[in-house]
This record gives structure tokens, sequence and C-alpha cells, in this order.
């Protein structure tokens, strides 16, 4: 038997009059008319703090016909019967809403044993539990039938927690031992991941110490874009009789050097502490200091290959007399012997002006690879460095894009490989002019017969009318080519004065200073008596030498006067 059916069978046993006398479900006056059993709608049990039975029952009054009310036809006019509600004939609705109130005051949760459990559904037979049901109807949120089935489904679960309580416990156990073999495999693949990744780092470290035996693909910052580029113009170098490279590997072979020895003379550093070259300053002619670089000797020994094997072979252009075989000042000034206006230009910073792009692109051009081109112009060209002491360590610190060093062997024939196209322009536009023109390193001559000019007085005079516009093309086109004219440099020389070019006097014919032979003359004079080393005022190291190569030089310019301080020379005592 069900516990509402308890209830009812309670309910139809009960003494009338248990409940509070005088009131209907509502708490309303009895009509007349009504059964008795409306009359005893609800009591309540046996319930309080000292009671003997905790136990409650819900006492609910079975359906009773509506009682016919004892009025006038007028009356029912005015007095028209109040809605019920639907609940009230309920098998189940024994309280009204006022009487679960007082109910529930009177009821201690904490007495009950289902208090606080969230993982069961209570019994009907909890009095907590029945007035919560008689509220969830009376509010029309539930229904008998669903309340019903609510506390079936809790009774099951009552009666089989046990069994579900093991079975959660087992199904924990299965499901920690499923995370434990995850985490096992988790971890097992962790570690193979890890060693997977150790042996791919192991094989490229050892890809990497190979590769670095045997090629070279990075050679410092900003430079090592075209190291990878391993195309070389056969048909070009072959046909110029250059040797055929088109890799690092084969430049170090060439060179007769391991590859890293050759990555380590190419590499480029913004600061080092032991750079490739030895940095020293001599006093220039027109004033302040110039600064010499001179290779070591691992590098001076690439550097003479390059030239002996690559540079020598390339043709530079009949203007260039600096630095070319079979050519020297001397052949230079000759150019310019007897004219009647000559100028002199000079190059501003020749060689610092040639950086590593020009030289690089040089090799290119003759048909090396980008590659072999990039490690030639590593080798031949360098960084102007400043000196500087951090953390009482010594740097030599990079301050300016590479270019040609002064001292290098190399640096002459690239200038002049370099400078080939601003030859050919210059060369063309003063031809067209009646100009000729002539380079010797960063000295630009030019010199042409004089003309007859208007002198600005309503005379003539000789000189030339085309001066101004030769200086504005040259400087355009000097301009165009990369390269700078110097302004403090720059002479107009005309017949009535001393006209020189390197050195030379070249008015009637080729001479040098009469300033400088005599003093060669009187050092050779007064030597025969005070010997050679009180005459060295200026403490110029190889003293004797110095004049031997004085005298040699005369030599080549003014033959007959070299012949007599030869002369003098000899008669000096040892």
């Amino acid at each position: 038997m069900g516990f509402w059916d308890k209830v009812k069978s309670f309910i139809g046993t009960g003494k009338p009059g248990e409940g509070e006398p005088g009131k209907n479900e509502q708490g309303d006056k009895p009509q007349a008319g009504a059964s008795t059993s409306a009359k005893t709608s609800s009591t309540s049990t046996t319930s309080g703090a000292g009671g003997k039975n905790p136990a409650v029952a819900t006492f609910t009054a079975s359906p009773a016909p509506a009682a016919a009310a004892a009025t006038t036809p007028d009356k029912k006019k005015k007095d028209k019967p109040k809605p019920k509600d639907p609940y009230e004939t309920s098998g189940i609705l024994g309280l009204s809403a006022d009487e679960m109130r007082k109910r529930a005051l009177k009821i201690n949760p904490y007495q009950t044993a289902w208090i606080g459990r969230v993982d069961t559904i209570p019994p009907q037979s909890d009095e907590r539990t029945a007035l919560i049901d008689r509220g969830l109807i009376l509010r029309g949120l539930l229904t008998e039938q669903q309340l019903e089935e609510i506390h079936r489904v809790g009774d099951l679960w009552l009666k089989h927690h046990e069994a579900a309580s093991m079975a959660t416990v087992v199904a924990r156990k299965k499901a920690d031992a499923a995370i434990e073999e995850l985490r096992r495999q988790k971890a097992e693949r962790k570690a193979e991941k890890k060693r997977l990744a150790a042996e791919r780092k192991k094989k490229h470290a050892e890809a990497v110490a190979k590769r670095r035996a045997e090629d070279i693909i990075f050679l410092g910052r900003g430079v090592s874009g075209s190291l990878g580029d391993r195309r070389a113009n056969v048909e070009s170098l072959r046909k110029q009789g250059l040797p055929l490279l088109s890799t690092p590997a084969e430049v170090a072979k060439a060179l007769s050097v391991p590859i890293p020895r050759l990555r380590w003379l190419c590499y480029h550093n913004d600061a080092v502490e032991k750079p490739h070259y030895v940095y020293f300053e001599v006093p220039k002619r027109s004033g302040g200091m110039r600064l010499l670089s001179a290779p070591h000797e691992a590098l001076s020994k690439a550097q003479q290959w390059i030239l002996q094997n690559v540079l020598a072979k390339l043709s530079v252009e009949g203007e260039a007399h600096g630095f070319v075989k079979g050519r020297s000042t001397v052949t230079n000034a000759r150019a310019h012997l007897g004219r009647g206006t000559v100028v002199n230009l000079d190059l501003s910073d020749f060689f610092p002006t040639i950086t590593f792009g020009r030289v690089r692109g040089l090799f290119e051009s003759i048909g090396y690879s980008p590659a072999v081109a990039t490690i030639f112009a590593l080798i031949c060209t360098e960084s102007p460095r400043r000196k500087v002491v951090y953390d009482g360590t010594t740097y030599w610190v990079a301050v300016g894009e590479r270019g040609l060093p002064q001292g290098a062997c190399t640096s002459p024939a690239i200038s002049n490989l370099v400078a080939r196209k601003l030859d050919r322009r210059l060369s063309g536009m003063t031809r067209k002019m009646g100009w000729t023109y002539t380079r010797y390193a960063d000295d630009l001559t030019f010199s042409a017969a004089n003309e007859f000019v208007d002198d600005g007085k309503g005379g003539q005079k000789k000189g030339r009318s085309d001066l101004g516009i030769l200086l504005a093309r040259v400087r355009h086109i000097v301009q165009e080519e990369g390269f700078a004219i110097n302004p403090k440099k720059g002479r107009v020389q005309h017949a009535g004065g001393r006209q020189e070019v390197t050195g030379i006097v070249v008015n009637d014919k080729l001479g040098m200073p009469r300033e400088e032979v005599r003093k060669l003359r009187a050092i050779l004079h007064a030597a025969k008596k005070t010997g050679l080393a009180a005459q060295n005022r200026d403490n110029i190291p190889h003293f004797e030498a110095y004049l031997q190569g004085k005298i040699a030089y005369l030599n080549m310019v003014d033959p007959e006067r070299a012949m007599q301080l030869a002369k003098a020379f000899l008669e000096i005592p040892r």
C-alpha cells in the first residue's frame, strides 16, 4: 500500500472534529447542507518537539459535493459564488496554504535524516517533503502523477543506492586507471617526441657542421644575401682567361685554404678584437693625416692571388695611367706636354667611395657567381674602424661602410676597373670638345691648345672659351658615376705660368719642379763633407734608399740632370 493510500485510509477512519472546528479547507464557515466529511476536512497528526512518534501524516479530505445555498433568487444575483481552487477536491490537498505555513514553522529540519542530502529524493513519509509536494501542487508546478513518478524513482534510488555507489566506486577506479593509462601514454609520447627532437637536433647539428666544413652560407649581417646563388657565366670567364669558380669550396681550393680559414678571412664583424689589418696614419702633402691599412699575412696572400689571377688579366681604359703596367706619372704627364691650358681636378675619397656593393658588382659583371663575387669583395674591402676600449677590452669598431682600404694590393686595380665607365664617358666628352683627358688614380687632368678669345676689353687673348662648359660637364658625369669632385684641389694652369701634372712640369718639356731638384742637389753636395746622416733633418727612415729613389724618378723625367745627381751620390763617403 502506498503512502497516499495509507493517508486516505487513515482519514477515512479518523474522528470527526479533530481538525479546527467551524472551518472548511479554505477557512470559511460551513455552509448549510454540507456533509460531515466536509466539516472535518483536515486534521493534524501527533507531532511536536516532545512527541514520541516523529513521523507525520498528512490528512486529506474526500471530495464533497457543493452545498446548496439557502438563499433567495435576489440574493443569488447579488452574492455570486467564489471560484474554487481546482486542487481543493484533490485527494492529496488536505492542508490549506495557511495550515502549510503553520505546519512548516513547527518542523525542525535538522531533526530529519534528509536535510542536506543532495544525492537522494526524500520519501513522501517525510513531513517536510510532504509539505513541499503540497506547495508544488498548490502552485500548479507539478501534478500528483508527476510527484508519484518522482518519488517512485526516488524509492528505486534508495533501494539501489548502495549498488550505484559501488558502481560509482568501480567506475571511479576504472576512470583513474584509464587516466593513469592516458598519462602513461602521454608520457611515452612526450619521451618519444623528445627523443626524436634530440635526434633531429643532433642530425641538424651534424649537417650544419658538415656544411660549415664544406660550404659557406653566412659571412655576416648585410653581406650574405647572395651567398646562395652559385650561377656563374662560365663562357665569359673562359673567354677572358679567368679561373672558373662558382662555389665557396672552389674558391677555398684555389686559395689553398680550408673552408673555415676562408670564412675567417671573409667574415664581416661590426666590432672585432683582432682585425685583419694593421692601421696607421701618415701625413698628407696637402695637410692632415691619411689612414693606411696594411693587411695581415693570411689576408695579404689571398689578395695577391686575386690580383695576379683575376684583376691583372682584365684590361683598363687607355686614359688610366695609375697602377697600370708600363704606365706611370711620366706617361700621364707626357699627354699634356706643351698645352695652352691644363686643368687638374681631384676625386674626393676615391678608395672609400668604391664600396663593397660596387666591388661585388664588378666581380659579377666579369662572370663570377654572386657567391664567389661576395667572397672576393669581402677579401678586397674593409670598413673604416675606430679603436674603442670597453670593460678593459680593446675593440676595433666599424664606423662606416666597407670600401677599398688604403694599403691593400688589390685596391688600385679594382679602382681602375670600377672607373672604366667614368674614363670612357669623360674621354668621349673631352674628345668632342677638343680636350685631352687622363687619370692617374684620383687625379683627373684635362688639357687643350689655346685659342684666341675675347679678353672682355674689346681685344683678344689666348685661352679657352669652353672652360666653364668643360668643368660643368665633368662634374655632372663624375656625380652620375658615383664619385665626387674635391672642391679644394682644383687648378686651372695657363701657359704663362708653371704647369704641373702629377708633380711633373709640362710647360715645354718634362721636368721635376726646380725647388725639388735644387734641394736634392744641396743634400748631395753637403753630404760629401758631413755624411748622409747629418743631412737627414726630417728623420726619414732609410734615408740613403730615399735619395736613390729620388734620383731614379728624376731619371725618368730628365735623364741628363739625373746623371749629374747620380754621380754626386756616388762621391759621398760611406
